[in-house]
């Protein structure tokens, strides 16, 4: 006999929301019970299939649910989180886990008293091509020596019209507090626990950090370089390997996947299917499942601010930033 599905909640109906709401049309774990946003007329958009709230509060208190999605502007995170934690729900939470390290160490440890699940949503760890990448790794028998991740993205044609992106009171920062989260933790699937060693960050004249060029380093010596840009004409995500037997390995995470944004879809079914099973678990927190990646992932984000060797971004005569990233080792 089949289980029943579990009851999903998705709070905040944004730009991310349609892939969550796409994955659960078919997922064998989960069926929507409820949706939540703050303005009406996107509820209203949404339709009438199950009950929609305009206050995270209300819906938790009303609706019976095993578990709940959090799209909301990063601002919103520490307190729609700490309200489902409160109530007993697990969570699953887009990157970053919250606004700053601090929040994220509160929501962290609220999970672990209250026994509640906490997932950091990082769709890429689930990409085909990553996913392979790393069989690939674990295959070669030989220690990885280097790692590269480029997160190229000019972020106007990402943000389905949503401002907060740009305001980095509400986003924490710009691409190395939105972008960054997804790539460290692409280099930690690959290299462990991680410390920043430089941060190049390029600013535009609002103050917006739309460049960023990281280097991270392992407990064993081996390095990764985090490229990161929200001003690339088109889109390149990709993350290349270098072995300590000089032996090259790469993975396009668009690859296989046409049309825009397309790489999504497969990437937040799985999502769905690794919060499944953290919520049996209980509150599991551990570095691939829960709340201590998002936390160090954080903390790098916090180190890259701190340490930050600013960098003027140019701009083309037709007004484009034009990023230069140094090929230097710096």
């Amino acid at each position: 006999m089949t289980a029943p599905r579990a009851a999903l909640g998705v709070i905040g109906l944004g730009a991310i929301s349609r892939y969550y709401l796409a994955a659960l049309e078919h997922s064998p774990h989960w069926r929507l019970a409820a949706v939540c946003d703050a303005r009406p007329e996107v509820l209203r958009r949404n339709g009438d299939r199950v009950p929609g709230w305009t206050d995270a509060a209300t819906m938790l208190r009303d609706t019976a649910l095993d578990g709940v999605v959090v799209a909301v502007p990063n601002d919103a995170h520490l307190d729609v989180c700490r309200a489902a934690l409160t109530a007993g729900v697990p969570v699953c939470v887009e990157k970053p886990l919250a606004l700053t390290a601090d929040q994220g160490r509160e929501l962290a440890s609220l999970a672990t008293e209250s026994g509640t699940a906490l997932l950091t949503a990082f769709h890429r760890r689930h990409n085909d091509a990553f996913r392979d990448l790393r069989s690939a790794v674990a295959a070669a028998g030989a220690p990885v020596r280097t790692v590269r991740v480029r997160y190229l993205e000019r972020i106007e044609e990402h943000t389905a019209g949503e401002s907060w992106y740009l305001e980095p009171e509400r986003c924490g920062g710009g691409c190395v507090a939105d972008n960054g989260p997804n790539a460290f933790d692409l280099v930690r699937q690959l290299l462990g626990d991680v410390t920043l060693a430089h941060s190049l960050v390029g600013r535009d004249a609002a103050g917006v950090d739309r460049t960023a060029h990281l280097r991270l380093r392992a407990a064993d010596g081996a390095g990764a370089e985090v490229l990161l840009d929200w001003s690339h004409p088109g889109e390149t995500k990709d993350v290349t390997v270098t072995l300590a037997n000089g032996r090259s390995l790469h993975a396009d995470l668009l690859a296989g996947h046409p049309g825009f944004k397309g790489s999504l879809w497969h990437e937040y079914e799985r999502i769905l299917m690794e919060f499944a099973a953290l919520r049996t678990a209980r509150g599991l927190t551990g570095d691939d499942d829960g709340a201590a990646g998002g936390l160090a992932c954080l903390d790098l984000v916090a180190a890259a601010y701190a340490r930050e060797v600013p960098r003027p971004v140019p701009a083309d005569p037709s007004g484009r930033l034009t990023p230069d990233f140094p090929r230097r080792n710096t």
